[in-house]
């Protein structure tokens, strides 16, 4: 039941992400709202947890052409390490963004607990 329950959540959390990246970068270009501290912030994060979204996809494309990890591979754990390092830096940033109004203040950190949630999940499958 919990297999089960993980699976759906990582694919769901697979699903989510990118929508709220694309839809985040729209709402960012298109706002017309002065840049405060909390807006560099919120946007700090966001950054962060693209980063850690795009490390994911390159782990994908790079495992696809070495035809897969080995099982606790040092490259794979050091991967796993940095991407979770990634996400909780964009979670703190994403966080104090909060305290003021921006187009990313809720993307931000919905991105970020995605991402930590994708990294855990897949560290936790291995």
């Amino acid at each position: 039941m919990l297999e089960s329950f993980s699976i759906v959540l990582y694919l769901a959390i697979t699903c989510a992400v990118p929508i709220l990246v694309i839809w985040g970068w729209v709402r960012w270009t298109r706002s017309a709202q002065p840049r405060t501290t909390f807006s560099n912030l919120s946007l700090a994060g966001f950054g962060f947890s693209n980063a850690s979204a795009l490390l994911a996809v390159a782990t994908v494309l790079y495992a696809q052409f070495i035809k897969g990890f080995r099982h606790y591979d040092p490259i794979l754990i050091d991967i796993y390490g940095i991407g979770l390092l990634l996400s909780i830096a964009g979670l703190a940033c994403s966080l104090i963004g909060l305290l003021g109004h921006n187009p990313l203040r809720w993307h931000a950190p919905a991105c970020s607990v995605g991402m930590f949630v994708f990294w855990l999940l897949s560290a936790i499958r291995e």
